[in-house]
């Protein structure tokens, strides 16, 4: 009988260490991504029921700034397109989603000159969801609505 408690103890021991380093592991093969496309409009958002598609702020300086501090940054590409990975080990998901931003730093008349010269526009990140690529776990994340701060 203690031959077969031991082995069960054993056993248990195993399954718990190799789930342990399964969840370490996985935390190692872990990207942040954050992504999306800026327009140029008043609210860096496509203007619905516009009889015109709105057109994308093409080259824009955006930056993740978390309590004011600037973590990461990047440029939008021709397509007003971006995405900053961030590396997980580095940055809490949590911390990301309550406390940091999505700023569009270049001002918005760099686009088109009858919009503002002053102020930026910012938006809260929210989860967009996971993708699982063989070992790797992206975490996506989207700007939410954006307001323009200071203008």
């Amino acid at each position: 009988m203690a031959m077969k408690s031991t082995l069960l103890v054993t056993l248990f021991a195993l399954v718990l260490l190799a789930s342990q380093a399964e969840a370490q592991f996985g935390s190692l093969l872990g990207l942040l991504n954050i992504g999306g496309t800026i327009f140029c409009s008043a609210n860096g958002n496509a203007i619905a029921n516009s009889t015109t598609p709105t057109p994308t702020f093409a080259n824009a300086l955006v930056q993740i700034s978390c309590g004011g501090n600037v973590i990461s940054s990047g440029l939008t590409n021709g397509s007003g397109v971006f995405s900053i990975v961030l590396n997980p080990l580095q940055f809490l998901l949590t911390t990301l989603l309550s406390s940091c931003n999505l700023v569009v730093a270049s001002p918005l008349s760099s686009c088109n000159s009858s919009l503002p010269s002053t102020g930026i526009l910012q938006a809260p990140l929210q989860l967009a969801g996971t993708v699982i690529r063989g070992l790797l776990s992206i975490v996506n994340l989207i700007p939410g609505t954006f307001e323009l701060i200071g203008a």
